[in-house]
């Protein structure tokens, strides 16, 4: 059996592919190395007399003279070479002839002039006289040579690029000038797209919709039989890393049409024009095979609002290229069959027309995964890793709020090679908090060396934080507080958000407190002399009272009132309020600030003694989990919280 085999199975067939470039380089090599060589003895220049004393003493012994030229080359018989090696440069002569030259006027004869000094020697002495016509074939050739090595170099470079940009035979644009003007949007091979709508974790309701799409083009007249009409467009909008551009490589995998992808930036060129053609050639291909779905990334790149461009140019390109973009979608002309699918994480600062209904029917919102979506989406990334019996996903699905889809799968590869440079032959819950850890604030900063008393204001610090949230009902759960440098930070104090879809005044009054409890914990305990480790703190509580008075209307002095502008223009140049209202809202900013710092001092200071075990313990360990702070303060202040707070007033 084993020797049928083998005679069936036939000998492979080795190709070996020449590449062009390589023969090229070749050539240019062997000419110049001619050109060199055929120059390595170039004969001497001397004069006619010299060269007649030279025949009289017998010494010469061939001449080679170009009638065209009118020049001769002289070779000397060899034990004459030295007895002129002082005519040579450094006395030295060449080792191969000819061994001089010699210039004419256009009256010389040689024929006469040699026969008259052969008539004096003796027949061994006499000189060989060679005359030729010197017909420059190869002078001639030589000339062209740099300008033919050019030549073929600007070509093979101009293939090169085409080639890495896409560009040749079969492709688009590339660096060719005579396709610059071609749209480089790649037509996906469904044999080569292996995601699927089984690959997307959680986001139920953007899937749905965009599965609804490829339903439409699977099965059009279940539809269009009640007189609907399939949607022109689709606009993905979500922040970054929550699966937008992953739900179109599963429409790519799962849809029975072509699929078209292009980046918002591949529109944009230097040369003017070309942005509006690009987007022409792209529809014209998509018509041609439709019904079919064009995807554009990162839209905004094209999209942005027109008027509100960066720099004052009266002719913008990229405005050019949105006006061809909103014909080509809705336009005079029909792309019966052609859905547009884009996305964008920047959708208040695209253009009105294009986000109309007819351009885009639809706005799908990919937003942040929540509990049961997190689970799924680790469900998909811990596939590959080899788990610990006792890995508990529910934690780290609960202890990674916020997280994108993105962030999951970085969290998980960080576990596995956290796990994998211990020398762990699994992964367990331990590395996964690690690489939590890693991901929100950073790489552990293990060579930085702290004072005994910075360690001291860090843990207060630290501390002061976690009390202040702990013991406020509209903060978030304290998870686990750290004095390990990490980043940029000293010390970092984890907090479980509880996704609330919305925030009330008291909840962003807690948040504040609990921001500024750092810095009052460091004035405390270093005698009211503050330092330079709530730049943060105050970054974001200054965000939050500004958010409450100008945009929420939680002021009464300023009013309902919001100056939020959701457009995205900005109001760099013309605020929507005076200078009075402005000094107002800052008055109103100040005295927030001033009214969370007091209660924040307030609540510390009376709970002063069990701040004090904590930031020892945080100095003793460097980091303590929710139980620890539990057992000293009991459970996190809840609905009845704020109550337990003003019976201890």
């Amino acid at each position: 059996m084993p020797e049928k085999q083998n005679k069936d199975k036939k000998p492979k067939i080795r190709i070996v592919r020449i590449n062009l470039s390589w023969i090229f380089y070749l050539l240019l090599i062997v000419s110049i190395g001619w050109m060199l060589m055929s120059n390595r003895s170039m004969p001497e220049k001397i004069e006619w007399a010299q060269v007649e004393e030279m025949i009289q003493s017998g010494d010469v012994k061939e001449v080679k003279y170009t009638r065209n030229d009118f020049k001769g080359t002289v070779s000397l018989r060899p034990e004459a070479v030295q007895k002129y090696a002082k005519l040579f440069p450094g006395g030295v002569p060449p080792k191969s002839s000819p061994h001089f030259f010699f210039l004419t006027s256009t009256k010389f004869d040689p024929e006469t002039s040699f026969s008259q000094l052969n008539e004096n020697l003796a027949p061994e002495a006499q000189v060989k006289l060679v005359i030729e016509n010197n017909e420059n074939i190869w002078r001639g050739l030589l000339e062209w040579i740099p300008m033919i090595v050019l030549i073929v170099l600007w070509i093979f470079m101009m293939r090169g690029m085409a080639r890495n940009m896409g560009g040749g035979p079969g492709g688009a644009g590339g660096m060719n000038p005579f396709n610059v003007g071609k749209a480089n949007g790649k037509l996906a091979d469904k044999d080569k797209v292996k995601v699927t709508f089984k690959d997307v974790a959680g986001l139920y309701g953007a899937k749905e919709e965009v599965m609804e799409i490829v339903d439409f083009l699977r099965n059009p007249m279940k539809y269009t039989s009640l007189g609907g009409k399939i949607p022109k467009g689709a606009l993905l909008v979500g922040p970054p890393g929550t699966g937008k551009t992953l739900l179109a490589k599963a429409v790519a995998g799962e849809a029975d049409v072509p699929f078209f992808s292009i980046s918002g930036s591949d529109f944009v060129e230097m040369f003017v024009g070309v942005g509006a053609s690009r987007v022409r050639d792209l529809f014209a291909q998509a018509k041609e095979k439709a019904p079919c779905i064009v995807f554009i990334d990162e839209i905004d790149a094209v999209g942005r609002a027109r008027g509100k461009n960066v720099g004052f140019s009266s002719n913008d390109e990229r405005e050019n290229t949105l006006n061809q973009l909103l014909t080509e979608m809705d336009g005079f002309g029909t792309n019966s069959g052609v859905i547009v699918l884009a996305a964008t994480n920047r959708a208040d600062i695209l253009d009105k027309a294009l986000m109309r209904a007819g351009r885009f029917d639809r706005q799908i919102h990919v937003t942040l995964p929540d509990l049961n979506e997190r689970k799924e989406i680790f469900q998909v990334h811990l596939k590959p890793l080899k788990l610990s019996p006792d890995f508990d996903l529910d934690l780290i699905a609960k202890n990674t709020p916020g997280f994108s889809g993105a962030d999951i799968a970085n969290v998980c590869n960080e576990a596995a090679l956290t796990a994998a440079r211990r020398g762990r032959p699994d992964v367990n819950n331990q590395d996964f908090s690690d690489a939590v850890d890693r991901v929100v604030g950073g790489i552990e900063r293990k060579k930085t060396i702290m004072s005994p008393q910075e360690k001291r204001l860090t843990a207060f610090h630290e501390a002061g934080h976690a009390v202040a949230g702990w013991l406020l009902p509209g903060c978030d759960p304290v998870l686990k507080v750290s004095i390990i440098p990490r980043g940029q930070a000293l010390g970092l104090t984890w907090s479980l958000p509880d996704e609330k879809v919305m925030v009330s005044k008291s909840d962003l009054m807690d948040e504040m407190c609990c921001l500024v409890g750092g810095r009052v914990a460091e004035e405390i305990v270093n005698d009211g002399v503050p330092c330079t480790g709530a730049l943060n703190d105050f970054e974001r509580m200054t965000k939050i009272a500004y958010a409450m008075v100008s945009y929420y209307g939680m002021s009464t002095k300023v009013g309902n009132l919001s100056y939020y502008d959701s457009t995205g223009a900005g109001f760099e140049f013309n605020k929507p309020y005076s200078e009075k209202t402005a000094q107002l809202i800052d008055a109103e900013v100040k005295a927030i600030v001033d009214e969370v710092t007091s209660r924040t001092r307030k609540i510390l200071t009376d709970n002063w003694d069990g701040l004090t075990r904590l930031a020892e313990q945080l100095i003793e360990k460097e980091v303590i989990m929710s139980d620890d702070i539990e057992a000293i303060f009991g459970p996190k202040a809840g609905k009845h919280g704020e109550e337990r707070l003003k019976k201890d007033e």
